[in-house]
This record gives C-alpha cells, sequence and structure tokens, in this order.
C-alpha cells in the first residue's frame, strides 16, 4: 500500500504524461508554436524597429526578443486550464475525482503539465534568437531556463485557477483572453518601462509578468529595470499564491 506521498507524486505524474501525451498527438500546437514569434518578430518588430531609439545600444528586435518569449508563455500556460474543462465536459474529472489519490495531485499534475508544454513552446521561440542576432551565453541559457520554469509555473497556476470555476470554453476564452492581453502588453515587453507615464508605470509595476521579462531581458541582454532580487521574489510569490489558490479552488469543486 502507497502513502499519501506515493499517491501524490503517482497520481501528479500520471496526469502530468496524460496532458503531455495529448500535447505530442497534436501537431497543429507546434505549428502555432513558430507562427506566433515569426508574426510578432516579423510585423511587430521590423514595423517599429525604424522609430526605436535605442536603449542602451540594443536593437529593438533583440529587445523585445525576450517578451515574445514571455507571450509564448503566457498563451501556452493559461490555455493549458482549458483541459480542466476538458476532462469535466467528457467526464474524465469525474473518473480522477474517485480516484484513490489526494485532489492536490490532480492539481499539481495539471500545473506541471501547463508549466511544461509552456517551456516547449518557449524552448521553440528561443530557437529564432540566432536569426536576429540575440547572443545567449551558457550561464544566460540555463539561466533563461530556470526563469522560463518559474514564469510558466506561475501562469499556468493561474490557468488552472480560473478553470476551476469556469464551466465552459467559451467562458474560460473569454475571460483568459481579458487577462492574457493586459498581462502581456502591460509587462514592458514590447516597449521601454522609464518611458511610461507615471499612472501606467503603477500598473506595470503590479503585473507580474513585468518582472519575467525583466528577468529574461537582463539574462539575455544584460539590461535591468529593477533589481534581481525583487523580480524573483515577485514572480516566485505571485505562483506560490497562485498554486496555492488553484488547490483551494478545485479542492472546493
Amino acid at each position: 500500500m502507497m502513502g499519501f506521498a506515493g499517491k501524490f507524486l503517482y497520481g501528479s505524474f500520471i496526469i502530468w504524461q496524460r496532458d503531455i501525451k495529448r500535447m505530442l498527438r497534436d501537431k497543429h500546437q507546434f505549428y502555432g508554436s513558430f507562427a506566433r514569434p515569426v508574426l510578432w518578430l516579423l510585423v511587430l518588430g521590423m514595423g517599429l524597429r525604424p522609430v526605436f531609439k535605442e536603449n542602451g545600444g540594443v536593437d529593438y528586435l533583440q529587445f523585445i526578443f525576450p517578451g515574445i518569449v514571455a507571450m509564448s508563455l503566457i498563451f501556452s500556460a493559461m490555455w493549458s486550464g482549458i483541459s480542466i474543462i476538458w476532462d469535466r465536459e467528457f467526464g474524465f474529472l469525474k473518473e480522477i475525482l474517485v480516484a484513490p489519490i489526494p485532489r492536490t495531485s490532480i492539481v499539481t499534475g495539471k500545473i506541471m503539465g501547463g508549466a511544461t508544454q509552456a517551456m516547449v513552446q518557449g524552448g521553440i521561440t528561443l530557437l529564432f534568437a540566432p536569426l536576429i542576432g540575440v547572443k545567449i551565453t551558457i550561464a544566460g541559457f540555463f539561466a533563461l531556463l530556470g526563469i522560463m520554469l518559474i514564469i510558466s509555473f506561475a501562469l499556468s497556476s493561474m490557468g488552472i485557477a480560473l478553470a476551476s470555476r469556469i464551466y465552459s470554453y467559451e467562458g474560460f476564452g473569454t475571460i483568459s483572453n481579458f487577462v492574457i492581453m493586459p498581462l502581456f502588453f502591460l509587462s514592458g515587453a514590447v516597449y521601454p518601462v522609464q518611458t511610461l507615464p507615471s499612472w501606467l508605470k503603477v500598473i506595470v509595476s503590479l503585473n507580474p509578468v513585468t518582472y519575467g521579462v525583466d528577468l529574461m531581458r537582463g539574462a539575455v541582454l544584460g539590461v535591468f529595470q529593477f533589481s534581481i532580487v525583487l523580480d524573483l521574489l515577485y514572480i516566485t510569490g505571485f505562483g506560490i499564491i497562485m498554486a496555492l489558490l488553484a488547490v483551494f479552488l478545485f479542492r472546493r469543486y
């Protein structure tokens, strides 16, 4: 007989494995992983490049590259929560709810699955770095992976928390887009934070993705807007709060 820890780890692994298998079977997801960064880098990057004043000698395409990676993480991690609605719709969620595993392990497995999918999407975006002249050192690469993992965990937890209280695809799509777009555009991903008016800086400073983008930009380009300690504390604290909220809401369901 497995104890609580054994059941927790086993349940989390099975849920994670199922979501990863589903991702690997969805070829269109990989096509979208390539299309989204290409579209943003070419259309937005090339379009605004002539009017962008170099920020510390950094080209605009290089400046927004960490933000485009963050965008891939945001979309993938948040939309991973839709698997909760999918499983509820087709009855699979009822089956795992009566399984002899802790409900916390179900949420943990879903968060791990969402974070892994986001990491894959972000990793695909990183492949475009040499094409726009971004040179990532070995130390910077591993630092970048750690930062991406923290961001993916936090946003995947948020997606699961939202999906735990939403019962339709349409509702989740509307709410998630309402959350995703402000998270991305109010994070300094596509423009320098220091150029914003004071009232908008306040809003940007409350956005957890702002600190994730700042960490990634620092790891890639060596340009920081905030201190590293503040960045890590804010995004990590947000991730822990979202994970606890996801567990609480799912257990209530």
